[in-house]
């Protein structure tokens, strides 16, 4: 069967479901599928990786205060 890779664009929330999420971006990439994260400048889990075009988004807050909040 051929199929068609398409394009999925993810807003996610820091914290435990990214850490599974990412998972399934990197399968989801090697199924042809181009995948683009859309995130904050500032986060705990959410980092670059070669599964995913990442587009970060300038917040008011350093990773100091909120790491200091969490």
């Amino acid at each position: 069967a051929v199929a068609a890779g398409g394009k999925l664009l993810v807003v996610p929330v820091d914290g435990s479901h990214w850490l599974s999420m990412r998972e399934v971006l990197g399968s989801l990439r090697d199924r042809g599928h181009e995948v683009v994260v859309v995130a904050p400048e500032v986060s705990l889990h959410i980092k670059p990786s070669k599964d995913f075009v990442m587009k970060m988004y300038p917040v008011p807050y350093t990773y100091e205060q909120m790491e200091k909040e969490f």
